[in-house]
């Protein structure tokens, strides 16, 4: 729920609001707005409004039409991968399919990730990946797959298992992703009790990728993959 307006919003405040209204649907693309108007409306100044459009045009949300004013831009110009451009768009009504989306874009890319993870990886990232997969395995055997410490173990194994194999655009996924863990986590949607076959794939995966097999660390990490993406539809 949105913090009510306070007398004079601050720029943070401007941000959030409209940020949360675009990617939840309440502004749909192609609606318009003046700067004018969001100065009466959050009685805030044009400064303070502009330097908050100006971070939702870097978010990829608006942008400034001359002799038209502010405008929502369509949904694939978003920057989708941002973490605050996911955190608003997991409190709307695309929720579910964000999250299958951007479960589609980890099916794409965590196996090949796990592949060259155990054909480039070096020791010391395959045998801390291991520990994660292990200590993931663990709570969720006890069932704390719904714990603070669950949500960390898993975080740092898949941020791992992205940037192990060396390739940076893989590893810069880590954070979106990081992203969509948290969120789940944050919003109930993860089971305190793991669905059956998900902390097999996690140490099958890592078990491969410590023998260096990168055809089994990219089938097991696709296995897992399929489970979530079954989770995902499920919602």
């Amino acid at each position: 729920m949105m913090p009510p307006t306070p007398a004079v919003a601050s720029h943070a405040h401007i941000v959030e609001t409209l940020g949360r209204r675009i990617a939840g649907g309440d502004l749909e693309p192609g609606s318009g707005m003046t700067v004018a108007g969001l100065e009466a409306e959050f009685s805030a100044s044009r400064t303070v409004v502009r330097e908050a459009v100006r971070v939702l045009e870097a978010h990829g949300l608006l942008s400034s039409r001359r002799r038209v004013g502010l405008v929502v831009r369509p949904r694939a110009e978003w920057d989708s991968l941002d973490a605050t451009v996911i955190e608003w768009t997991l409190d709307g009504p695309r929720r579910r399919d964000l999250l299958i989306e951007l479960t589609e874009l980890r099916v794409a890319v965590e196996p090949v990730a796990a592949r060259l993870a155990a054909e480039r990886g070096n020791d010391d990232d395959r045998a801390l990946l291991l520990r994660w997969a292990q200590r993931l395995s663990d709570l969720g055997a006890a069932g704390h797959g719904d714990s603070p410490e669950y949500l960390d173990a898993d975080i740092a194994y898949h941020s791992l298992l992205l940037s192990a194999g060396g390739n940076p655009l893989f590893a810069n996924l880590a954070s979106p992703i990081t992203e969509i863990l948290r969120g789940r986590a944050l919003r109930g949607l993860t089971p305190g009790i793991p669905r059956v076959g998900t902390l097999e794939a996690h140490l099958a995966t890592a078990r491969a990728i410590s023998a260096r097999d990168g055809a089994a660390a990219e089938a097991s990490a696709r296995e897992h993959l399929t489970l979530v993406s079954g989770e995902m539809h499920g919602l």
